[in-house]
């Protein structure tokens, strides 16, 4: 039985093992939907607000699903440019009253006021417009569009909207068409809602040109009740509302587990960690809701920020890099010239330091590293460069012996010649031996002789430093040195810029690829 249960057991704890890592998976397959389905939402919502605080400088083209590629105005010539109509639902009816966006009453019954026309002079032919147009109704409302265009430039209704823009418009295109002598817009609309204009020219090719040319313009202005508040109405935080309550809940539910989840973090902590999604959940600078969006998108890898987020970091390293070099290297020149400024150079030189040295490992280390030089000298460099020591060698002696006047006697009696190579070939060899001879004895162990050399480096330090003050160049030497340092500073660590940086952090990148 015991081996039974212990043959279950395993075949148990197998199944489990094979089953735990299926249900990992789930679970952060799940947990990556639902990352995925909140960033949507998220992304949903900043789309949104992106219509909604651009939907005012955007209204002329919802309502009349017009682009205009480009015009041109160069002093008096004005080019009109060319327009493009894009096909739109009815954005405006649906989106105006979350603005609080109404007609404005003046402009809008001064349009009623061009339809009552219309449909006076609408007729088959031009004999029967040409008669419609001396009918007593003709005449009165021409004359209620006259008074109305006067009273439109004078009280300029489009300020309320911030459209004065269309207001100046409208006044040059009918200034434009008329071609008054007084160049004046009350003038030109006077002349142009008159019998007389619309009998001398066809009405309906006047009524064509204010429809395509004023009508928008005009069609454009509206109303935006002031609430209590002293600000425009707006509801759009009735639309805003509903993401608004989804994310609250996310993020208390969100914030609750990581608290409960991790050791040592409060709920409070976990907000601070979740703190990008704060704008997500304030009314106020909703532009900034494209920092959560942006980073939920990223955890929910629907987009990769990767690249983003190293040159960023790159950035950072830059300016901060630039920044510390230039405060490190600043600071320590500065202690170098303070300590120039108290004399630490001749202390230095004549071993008088204020402060006492402090010898952590009772070694002479000048003198060992001194020991050291030679030895490699001696055991390295000597062997490989002798055969190089001994021709130059040979060459100096050679030409000294050849510019001796007692030898150019002596040139010409057979044999000489023979004798100085000899005497020169012996000469290089002891030369070269007595130096080899010298330093590898110098290299020997040699307690009395590691003393001499210890004696002799700090009887040089003091002779440079008594030599120093004899000859009264310390303060000399010292203001040399501080202003060597300051011109350091000028012309090397303040000229570290951006593009120093840029420079080092390509070949970082460099490095790394390869």
């Amino acid at each position: 039985m015991s081996k039974l249960g212990a043959g279950l057991a395993l075949k148990n704890m197998s199944s489990l093992q094979r089953l735990t890592p299926n249900k990992s998976k789930r679970k952060v397959h799940r947990a990556l939907w639902f990352e995925r389905v909140m960033a949507l939402l998220a992304s949903l919502n900043y789309l949104l607000v992106l219509f909604d605080l651009t939907y005012l400088p955007l209204r002329d083209f919802w309502l009349h699903g017009k682009v205009q590629l480009f015009s041109f105005d160069i002093g008096p010539v004005s080019l009109p440019g060319l327009s493009l109509e894009v096909p739109l639902p009815p954005i405006t009816q649906w989106y105006d009253p979350v603005k609080g966006i109404q007609p404005y009453r003046d402009t809008e019954q001064y349009l009623d006021k061009v339809n009552e026309l219309e449909a006076e002079i609408d007729a088959t032919n031009l004999s029967s417009k040409l008669r419609s147009l001396k009918s007593p109704e003709v005449a009165q409302i021409l004359e209620d569009l006259r008074q109305r265009s006067v009273e439109m430039i004078e009280t300029n209704p489009f300020q309320l909207a911030d459209k004065t823009g269309d207001l100046e418009k409208i006044k040059n295109k009918m200034r434009e068409h008329i071609r008054t002598e007084e160049d004046s817009a009350k003038e030109a609309f006077i002349e142009f809602w008159s019998i007389e204009n619309l009998a001398a020219k066809d009405p309906d090719d006047e009524l064509q040109f204010f429809n395509e040319e004023i009508r928008p313009l005009i069609a454009a202005n509206y109303y935006r009740p002031i609430g209590e508040t002293g600000d425009f109405v707006d509801y759009f935080g009735l639309l805003d509302f509903p993401f608004f309550a989804l994310f609250l809940t996310e993020f208390l539910a969100r914030t609750w587990l990581i608290s409960r989840r991790r050791t040592g973090v409060s709920w409070l902590d976990a907000m601070l960690w979740r703190w990008y999604d704060i704008f997500l959940l304030i009314p106020l600078w909703r532009w900034l809701r494209i920092i959560p969006v942006t980073i939920r998108l990223d955890q929910a890898k629907l987009v990769d920020l990767s690249a983003i987020q190293k040159q960023v970091r790159q950035g950072f390293v830059a300016e901060i890099a630039g920044d510390m070099t230039q405060v490190v290297v600043i600071q320590i020149i500065n202690e170098l010239q303070y300590s120039i400024r108290q004399g630490e150079i001749a202390n230095l030189l004549q071993q008088r330091e204020v402060r006492p040295y402090i010898d952590l490992n009772e070694t002479d280390e000048v003198a060992a590293l001194t020991k050291i030089m030679v030895q490699m000298t001696v055991e390295q460099v000597l062997p490989t460069i002798r055969p190089d020591v001994e021709a130059l060698l040979h060459h100096n002696l050679d030409k000294i012996i050849n510019q001796s006047q007692a030898y150019q006697g002596l040139e010409r009696i057979p044999g000489v010649e023979t004798i100085r190579n000899q005497l020169i070939e012996r000469l290089v060899q002891q030369i070269t031996q007595a130096v080899y001879s010298g330093l590898d004895a110098a290299i020997a162990d040699d307690p009395v002789g590691d003393q001499i050399l210890q004696r002799l480096i700090s009887h040089i330090g003091e002779a440079y430093g008594s030599q120093i003050q004899t000859q009264k160049t310390l303060e000399e030497i010292q203001y040399l040195l501080n202003a060597f340092l300051e011109e350091v500073k000028i012309n090397y660590v303040k000229r570290l810029s951006q593009e120093d940086l840029e420079e080092i952090l390509d070949q970082t990148r460099a490095i790394r690829q390869k």
